[in-house]
C-alpha cells in the first residue's frame, strides 16, 4: 500500500471524504517526506505547526468541500495572508501580504490546506532558485515553478500551484516527470499574483494525473466538479505539430514525438501533420518582445528603487532591453499575436488536439539555465490550453514529456483528450 503522501489528489480526496484518511495524517506524511528530502529544496516557506493546525481544523469540520483537507503547495509569487510571499527576490524578503490571492482563497474555501510556499525563480523569470531536480540533483528542475514541480514529483505534496508566462508550468512538470496544465488565458484569476506580463501571465497546475487537474480546475474556476469523460466516443483527431523550433529538440525528443504519434494512430486516433503558416515562423520573437516590454514596465518600482538587488540576468536580458523597446514594436507584436491566435483557431477547426514537445529534451545539467522555453512560449502567446504528460526517459535517465494543446476555452475537451492519450501511453 502506498504511503499517504504518495496518493494522487483524487485518491487522497476520496480517502479523506470516506474517513479512511485524516487531513492531519496526510499532512504529517507530507511533512515527513519533506524532512527526509530536504536536499530537493522545494520550499521557500514551511511552517509545520501552521500546516497541521489547518489540517486539524479540516478534520474537526468533517473535511468539507471539494478538497476535504488536501494539502497544496503555492508558488512564492502568489500571495498568502498567513505566510510570506517573497517572489524569489531579496527585495521582498519577509514580505507579508494583506490578503490571499484569489486562487489561494478558492483553495481554502474548497477545504484545502496550504502546506507552504514553493520555490520560484526570481520574479518567476530566469534567475534560478535553490531547488534541484528530484530525479538527479545535478540537474535543474526547470523554472520558474521549480519548487512546485519538484515537490509534487518527489511526493512532498500532491498538488502545486505554478504560473506560466513563457514555459514556467509545462516545462518543469515535464522535467520532473509529472502532469502540468496551463489553462486558456484568463480562465484562472490572477488577482494577488505578482504581475509580470499582463498579456501572458497564467496560473497553472502541477499534479500527478489528468484527473487531479480536472479536480483542481473545478476549484479554481469555482465550478461544479466535472469528471474526465472517458466515454466510448470517437478517438481524437490529433495534429502532429513540430513547430518552428523543431530543430532545437534533441534526437530523443524528436523520436518520442514521432513514436507517440504512430502509437496513437495505431490506437485509432486520426493523426495528421500540422504546421504554421510561413508568416508565423518567427512567432517566438513576438512573444519575447511582449514579454520584455511588459515586464520592464511592470517591474518599474523594483528597477528604479532596488536596481542593485535585481539579478544581473534579469536586468540584462529582460528589463533593460525591454525599456529600450519602442511602443510601436510592442504594438506590432500584439497585432502579430492576435493574428496567430486566429491562425490557431483555424488549425484547431480540423484537430481536437495538437501533439508537440513539452521541452527540447531532458532537464539540462547544472543550474545556469532552467531550460529552453521555445516549445511553450508560443502556446502561452496563443492563449491556448496545454497539458504535459510524462512519457518515458531520455538518454540520461531523466523524464521526458509530451505536450498536448487544445482550442481556446475548450479546456474540458483537452483534458478528455489528454486522458485518452494518457491511457494509451500507459497501455
Amino acid at each position: 500500500m502506498s504511503a499517504a503522501n504518495e496518493f494522487s489528489a483524487v485518491e487522497a480526496v476520496a480517502r479523506l471524504k470516506s474517513g479512511s484518511l485524516s487531513a492531519e495524517t496526510l499532512v504529517r506524511a507530507c511533512l515527513d517526506r519533506i524532512e527526509a528530502r530536504q536536499a530537493v529544496k522545494a520550499w521557500a516557506f514551511l511552517d509545520p505547526d501552521l500546516a497541521l493546525a489547518q489540517a486539524r481544523a479540516a478534520d474537526r469540520a468533517g473535511r468539507p468541500g471539494l478538497l476535504a483537507g488536501l494539502p497544496v503547495g503555492v508558488k512564492d509569487v502568489i500571495d498568502t495572508a498567513d505566510m510570506p510571499t517573497e517572489h524569489g527576490s531579496p527585495i521582498y524578503r519577509g514580505n507579508r501580504p494583506f490578503a490571499d490571492a484569489a486562487c489561494v482563497a478558492l483553495i481554502r474555501n474548497a477545504g484545502g490546506v496550504i502546506l507552504g510556499k514553493t520555490v520560484t525563480t526570481e520574479f518567476a523569470n530566469r534567475f534560478p532558485g535553490a531547488t534541484v531536480n528530484p530525479h538527479n540533483p545535478a540537474h535543474t528542475p526547470g523554472g520558474s515553478s521549480s519548487g512546485s514541480a519538484a515537490g509534487v514529483a518527489d511526493f512532498q505534496v500532491p498538488v502545486g500551484l505554478g504560473t506560466q508566462t513563457g514555459g514556467s508550468t509545462i516545462r518543469p512538470a515535464a522535467f520532473c516527470g509529472i502532469v502540468g496544465y496551463k489553462p486558456s488565458f484568463g480562465e484562472f484569476s490572477r488577482s494577488g499574483v505578482k504581475l509580470q506580463c499582463h498579456n501572458l501571465d497564467t496560473v497553472g497546475l502541477i499534479c500527478r494525473s489528468v484527473d487531479d487537474i480536472a479536480l483542481m480546475r473545478a476549484v479554481l474556476t469555482d465550478s461544479p466538479p466535472r469528471p474526465i469523460d472517458r466515454g466510448a466516443g470517437a478517438p481524437p483527431r490529433i495534429g502532429l505539430c513540430r513547430t518552428p523550433g523543431w530543430d532545437a529538440a534533441d534526437a530523443a525528443t524528436q523520436g518520442l514525438i514521432e513514436r507517440t504519434a504512430a502509437r496513437l494512430a495505431t490506437a485509432g486516433a486520426r493523426v495528421s501533420d500540422v504546421s504554421f503558416a510561413p508568416q508565423f515562423a518567427d512567432i517566438g520573437d513576438h512573444h519575447r518582445v511582449i514579454f520584455n516590454y511588459e515586464a520592464a514596465r511592470n517591474y518599474a518600482y523594483e528597477y528604479e528603487t532596488h536596481f542593485e538587488r535585481i539579478s544581473a540576468v534579469l536586468r540584462n536580458t529582460v528589463l533593460t532591453p525591454g525599456r529600450e523597446l519602442p511602443l510601436a514594436a510592442y504594438i506590432a507584436a500584439l497585432e502579430a499575436a492576435e493574428a496567430f491566435r486566429r491562425h490557431l483557431d483555424d488549425i484547431l477547426d480540423d484537430c481536437d488536439l495538437l501533439l508537440t514537445p513539452s521541452a527540447a529534451g531532458e532537464a539540462p545539467e547544472g543550474f545556469a539555465t532552467t531550460g529552453d522555453p521555445r516549445f511553450n512560449s508560443i502556446w502561452t502567446l496563443g492563449w491556448v490550453p496545454c497539458v504535459t504528460l510524462p512519457a518515458g526517459r531520455g538518454p540520461h535517465g531523466l523524464p521526458l514529456g509530451i505536450q498536448l494543446v487544445g482550442r481556446r476555452f475548450a479546456d474540458e475537451a483537452l483534458l478528455d483528450g489528454a486522458a485518452w492519450v494518457e491511457a494509451r501511453l500507459a497501455g
